[in-house]
């Protein structure tokens, strides 16, 4: 870097191409091309100088050891978001290439020389994938495509965003930037690099909404505009395809502001068309909302919470007095709620991404289900034994995977028990027996801390400014009991040891295979949570009354 780039003044053009005449900036552009010609406007007489203004930016160790293997003789450039990271100095997980030709022969041999997985991902655009393996057991993918046209500004200019339309040529550092991304990326605008770039690929609707939440940047006007003429034709993009964004976007920040903003764009409807229905049916005290705005209150709640719950969170950064309460009460499961969420059911979908699904849809069917009693008040009976179904048939329908459709209805299904725990430990000083406890873990069906936390944001929720720190501390209390048990006394309450086993009570009892085996099998267990079964033949004896009673009955 010489004294004429790194002067303070010219500091302003990093990333940038700039024309020089006489060590002075007279003209700047994304390109070389596009720096030249805005001076041949001006100093239309003087030949200019064209130089790349570096910017500063540490490359990634994953990305460092990819360039060591890339063909010296093939131009090949990064591209995409990839580059957007680089000047963000945000983390990366994913690296997309392009080059002239031959993608996927280029992801083939980058993958032979890392001894990393192969896989073509599509013939017609060229393009194939490396698969690296992390030794925390993550994965980093890059792929290799054809340009999307003619030439690399061709294909930049195909984009979603702006501020994905940048190159890094890996071999001088330099920055080819044909849409100002750079410059929309410090103004912090979503932009459209076109108007037709939303019709010609609906998905980039909900990409630039999660974009716009992840990085905390605005959509520029016209692209919003852009997006709502667009809207309506995301039914015509693969389920699979909608599927991911949605994830995404439950998973990264501010998922309530990002489901806020698909439906004010029209482009919910088209995503998950039966959510619409909750909005504007009306709700008794405690609740101050509708049933759509306290969906949305929930989603905001959740996010909040696992913040304060979060590894590392300081207590001391919240002036907000509840969520300083959670941290006293459970901040102590922090780590163990940590390792929980990060366990998903699916490797390519976040166990967080799911649990925000089921707090979206955890009163889908209360306009189905709404009554008025003859006191007035609005009543939801089997809201959540319905809505169970109906997030299932979303799950179902967004092809995800057999475990994660169960874990979306176990907790739909079962939101409303945690909330009875409370009102009971509130109203009546009566704490959850063994009992109760064993069975709400036993029918969470491995969702137990889930519930939990949609739980805690949906009593948020629910009453907003309007809770008292009477009712949020035995909220929190309930929370304490079943967590405390979760992981501090599973063996006693929650996962008791198995005394007897079905070839023991047919044997003893002289039973054969059945249900009946199963519920006695059952009964001991639940008794042993209680603390009433302690040794195997406490066991045997309660079983032999049990099954007496079982005998008598009509």
């Amino acid at each position: 870097m010489n004294e004429e780039t790194a002067s303070p003044k010219n500091q302003a053009y990093a990333g940038r191409w700039v024309a020089m005449v006489r060590g002075r900036v007279v003209a700047q552009g994304g390109t070389p091309a596009q720096a030249l010609r805005a001076s041949q406007s001006s100093r239309y007489k003087e030949k200019p100088e064209i130089r790349f203004m570096p910017a500063s930016f540490a490359l990634p160790s994953i990305l460092e050891k990819v360039m060591t293997v890339l063909p010296p003789d093939e131009e090949i450039y990064l591209v995409g978001g990839a580059v957007r990271d680089l000047l963000t100095s945000r983390p990366s997980p994913d690296f997309d290439f392009a080059a002239p030709s031959n993608g996927i022969s280029l992801a083939r041999s980058v993958a032979n020389a890392l001894r990393a997985d192969f896989m073509p991902l599509d013939d017609k655009r060229d393009t194939g994938r490396v698969v690296i393996r992390n030794a925390d057991d993550s994965f980093t993918y890059l792929d290799f495509a054809a340009y999307r046209g003619a030439s690399l500004e061709e294909d930049l200019r195909d984009r979603d965003f702006t501020i994905n339309a940048l190159a890094l040529n890996l071999k001088d550092m330099t920055v080819i930037d044909p849409m100002n991304g750079a410059g929309d990326i410090r103004a912090k605008i979503i932009r459209a690099c076109s108007p037709d770039s939303m019709s010609h690929d609906p998905v980039r609707v909900l990409r630039g909404v999660r974009q716009a939440a992840a990085f905390g940047f605005t959509i520029d006007k016209s692209t919003r505009e852009w997006m709502k003429s667009a809207a309506h034709k995301i039914e015509n993009v693969s389920i699979e395809r909608i599927r991911d964004e949605i994830f995404k976007i439950l998973g990264g920040p501010k998922a309530g502001a990002s489901i806020r903003a698909l439906d004010m764009l029209g482009a919910l409807t088209h995503v998950m068309p039966e959510l619409s229905k909750m909005k504007g049916v009306a709700q008794s005290p405690p609740h101050i909302h509708d049933v759509w705005t306290h969906t949305l209150a929930v989603l905001d709640q959740l996010d909040g919470l696992l913040s304060i719950l979060g590894p590392g969170f300081d207590a001391e950064t919240t002036s907000d007095l509840f969520m300083g309460l959670v941290s006293l009460k459970i901040g102590r499961y922090r780590e163990k709620i940590a390792e929980r969420l990060a366990k998903p059911l699916n490797p390519t979908r976040p166990h967080r991404s799911l649990l925000f699904l089921a707090a979206l849809y955890h009163d889908v069917c209360k306009p189905d289900t709404r009554s008025i009693d003859e006191t007035g008040r609005v009543r939801f009976f089997d809201h959540d034994v319905k809505g169970a179904e109906v997030v299932a048939e979303r799950g179902r329908f967004f092809h995800l995977s057999g475990d994660e459709i169960a874990r979306l209805k176990v907790i739909v299904r079962n939101h409303m028990r945690f909330h009875f725990f409370a009102d009971r430990l509130e109203n009546e000083n009566q704490s959850p027996s063994r009992k109760a406890i064993y069975r709400f873990v036993r029918d969470s069906g491995g969702a137990g801390v889930d519930l939990v936390l949609l739980a805690l944001a949906d009593a948020r929720g629910t009453r907003g400014s309007d809770l008292t720190q009477e009712t949020w501390a035995a909220n929190l209390d309930i929370a304490r009991i079943l967590l405390e048990n979760y992981w501090e006394r599973p063996a006693e309450v929650v996962n008791p040891p198995r005394l007897l086993d079905g070839d023991d009570l047919m044997k003893e009892l002289s039973l054969q295979p059945g249900k009946v085996v199963g519920r006695l099998l059952e009964a001991i267990r639940e008794n042993q949570a209680s603390g009433k079964i302690n040794d195997r033949e406490q066991a045997l004896e309660f079983a032999r009354w049990e099954l007496s009673r079982m005998d008598g009955e009509p």
